[in-house]
């Protein structure tokens, strides 16, 4: 494909369920909370006299604003659009309410709703406004000005508590008002659809479907895997076409190309884990993984990378020796082989390219990342809101038709409750697994109420957890499974951006998400630990929660940059690890992980690495997402050829190097987790044996990025994909082996 505009046509809609009802919120509490909202997102004008509904700038500041505001948004933009923009706010923005009551009621952990509330109640009695405000008066009857400074005090406090809530109501209004606004799209040009590609048409699915009934439905078959994603979908590929009955489970449904990519708002809902809400305990890393048919290969950024020499060293130094074999190289250049990976056709978009010259520049090694397009040019920046042109070659594209195509079968919108064992000579052999069957509605959507639910018991000679490092030791859990190293080992690569702001238009939303690397920081104390940069995606919702808020007209100056901006990320490779654990009162996934001060120092000198590419290239202005780090802002070109070694940047630099990355001042988060079923020599070590059969079982297998011994370092889609195809080839040839037998076994005693 081309990067010649075609005619944007609109993928269908994706409808949302109901929004939850009930009171997550009192009146009262939603009057502070919008008031709250009011203040990081306003409505400005040009007045001296303070409101409690408008921020109040005097006329000649406005009029600066608007006008730098209408210097910068595109030629074709409506005339009224910086002057609706200016007047918007979070309140009255269509949707916004009804999202956080989604989020509130589906996707906030229940511990931090109950903080949120104590704090709103408290903001709305004399007694709690004094104590976190300051003044004695409730917080929503206080003009806009005055909250403002009440915000910014809080997040300049000494208390990292208040810091912190400042931090998470900024986030969440900023992220909420972003996906439903209907001014911020035109000041930036921003296209519902991407304007470069076309509709393409993927594989017509047929799911099993379970009929009414109030007994638990039996379905059986040879191999069930639970989980449709990268691991899952490999398994599912190999087991089929050698000739075993498979069924693949998925508790998410499949929306077919038409519906692709999505909106921001119904991406969260429908392609993500937790509505692409979930968050570590202390709050310092926002955690993102798919939850889709399909899984992360579903919605992730096409990067295919294999894995590194020195991680599959440090894997065979642990009794892994699979690892440095030509067994597991073949098994990298199978996967791929089969989705086409090549750097042959990459394009790259303005983004990358500030990325890879700057780093040439500078003397930073950067190279190109080879893309999962099937040998096509895809110069589509919304990928991982879903691929509307069926091109990236995720299991949805690839995997999962060709096990179909041998005969698999599928069940969406499965819900896996545990694995279920039978006791053989004190040997816990896996039988199948016991769940949950959802149906879709009457109309074939997932937004309807009428469905049916039905428990359901699949039968199965194996069983392959394939549910991803959040849930997959959620799962042994649940079965009854007591490794103490279920859930433990949990890596990931806590990543933070760099943003700046270039003189020119730049629409970085177009074209490939990421296709060049820089590895420059990457190996910082010999063992491979360290900090990869790559270009960041540009979809608005995605980047303005990183962004720290200093204040209301500031956020309205700053968001109609992002069209001349370009982010990149500073992703670790860490050394240290958090843990997955069921949440006590409801079992859902929650995430004890922090970056520890070791892997910050290495994310500290890939960040200054980062600002110094930004500047290379032009940037007017660098952003950094340390709350209380200013924005740099470029003087004038002296002419003396000064580049990086200017002092004001120095200077911006060192102040960056001295406050270094604090928590909750930093904004973290991690695409991907890795580690929490570990691949171990022996059982004291890990969870999962060489071959991924889960320790102390038979016929229980986990292929996913949870196997991993530690990070990997890369991208791990192909990582994942590659070990599943060793687990998958394994378990095939074993149960041809075990049919074999029982072929011969019958011959005999039919003699």
């Amino acid at each position: 494909m081309t990067s010649v505009e075609l005619d944007i046509i609109a993928p269908l809609d994706a409808p949302l369920p109901p929004v939850p009802e009930g009171e997550v919120l009192t009146p009262s509490q939603w009057t502070t909370f919008l008031a709250i909202a009011d203040t990081i997102v306003p409505a400005i004008e040009a007045s001296s006299t303070h409101s409690v509904s408008k921020l109040a700038v005097q006329p000649s500041e406005f009029t600066t604003a608007v006008q730098s505001i209408q210097q910068i948004i595109p030629a074709d933009a409506p005339p009224e659009a910086v002057q609706r923009y200016m007047g918007d706010k979070a309140s009255l923005t269509p949707g916004f309410k009804d999202l956080i009551q989604r989020t509130f009621s589906n996707y906030i952990r229940d511990d931090a709703l109950k903080g949120i509330r104590v704090i709103l109640s408290s903001l709305d009695t004399r007694a709690g406004c004094y104590l976190l405000t300051g003044y004695s008066t409730s917080f929503h009857l206080q003009p806009v000005n005055i909250r403002q400074q009440i915000l910014q005090n809080w997040s300049q406090s000494y208390l990292p508590q208040l810091r912190q809530m400042a931090k998470s109501f900024a986030a969440i209004c900023i992220a909420t008002w972003v996906k439903q606004s209907t001014t911020i799209n035109p000041v930036l040009g921003f296209p519902r659809a991407p304007v470069h590609g076309r509709p393409g048409k993927g594989y017509d699915y047929d799911f099993l479907k379970v009929p009414p009934g109030e007994d638990r439905e039996v379905v059986e078959t040879d191999v069930v895997i639970i989980g449709s994603g990268c691991g899952g979908g490999v398994c599912a590929k190999n087991l089929a076409e050698a000739g075993h009955r498979v069924l693949v489970t998925d508790r998410a449904y499949h929306f077919a190309a038409k519906h692709l990519p999505m909106s921001s708002t119904d991406a969260g809902i429908h392609l993500f884990h937790n509505g692409g809400i979930d968050t570590s305990d202390d709050n310092s890393v926002a955690f993102l993984a798919g939850q889709a048919w399909g899984g992360g290969g579903t919605i992730n950024w096409s990067a295919s990378l294999q894995t590194q020499a020195l991680v599959r060293q440090e894997w065979a130094n642990e009794g892994l020796s699979f690892f440095t074999s030509s067994e597991y190289q073949d098994c990298l250049d199978r996967v791929c082989q089969r989705m086409g990976v090549s750097t042959k056709y990459v394009e790259h978009n303005e983004n990358n390219r500030v990325l890879i010259e700057g780093a040439r520049k500078l003397g930073f090694s950067a190279k190109e990342v080879p893309q999962n397009t099937g040998g096509n040019k895809h110069y589509c920046g919304y990928c991982t809101l879903g691929c509307g042109a069926a091109e990236k070659q995720g299991p949805v594209v690839s995997w999962l038709p060709d096990a179909a195509n041998a005969g698999a079968q599928f069940m969406e919108g499965f819900e896996a409750d545990k694995v279920v064992f039978d006791s053989v000579n004190g040997r816990r052999i896996a039988t199948g697994v016991e769940g949950t069957w959802t149906s879709r509605d009457e109309i074939g959507g997932v937004s309807g109420s009428n469905k049916i639910k039905r428990k359901v018991l699949i039968k199965a000679e194996r069983v392959v957890v394939s549910c991803g490092t959040l849930h997959s030791p959620l799962l042994l859990l649940r079965s009854g499974l007591t490794n103490p190293h279920i859930g433990k080992n949990l890596h990931c690569h806590p990543a933070t951006l760099v943003a700046g702001v270039f003189p020119q238009e730049i629409r970085p939303w177009e074209g490939g998400i990421l296709t060049t690397i820089s590895e420059e920081f990457s190996n910082q104390d010999s063992h491979g630990h360290g900090a990869k940069i790559n270009a960041m995606t540009m979809i608005p919702s995605w980047v303005f929660p990183f962004f720290p808020w200093t204040g209301g007209l500031d956020f309205k100056l700053l968001a109609p940059k992002v069209s001349r901006m370009c982010a990149h990320c500073c992703v670790v490779r860490d050394r240290d690890t958090g843990q997955v654990y069921p949440d006590p009162a409801d079992g859902r996934c929650k995430i004890k992980y922090s970056p520890s001060a070791f892997d910050k120092r290495h994310a500290l000198e890939c960040v200054l690495g980062m600002c110094k590419i930004l500047y290379v290239m032009g940037a007017e202005e660098i952003i950094v997402t340390q709350a209380g780090v200013p924005l740099f802002t470029r003087k004038p070109d002296t002419g003396e050829g000064l580049g990086v070694n200017e002092p004001s940047f120095q200077a911006w630099l060192a102040n960056i190097r001295k406050r270094g990355l604090p928590h909750p001042e930093t904004s973290w988060g991690s695409a991907h987790q890795m580690g929490t079923c570990r691949m171990a020599s022996s059982k004291k070590k890990g969870v999962v044996d060489p071959t991924g059969k889960v320790w102390e079982t038979e016929g229980l297998y986990v292929a996913d990025a949870s196997v991993f011994p530690s990070a990997s370092g890369v991208n791990p889609m192909i990582t994942n994909m590659a070990i599943s195809d060793m687990i998958s080839r394994e378990l095939a040839k074993s149960l041809n082996e075990e049919k074999k037998k029982k072929t011969k076994e019958g011959e005999r005693a039919r003699l």
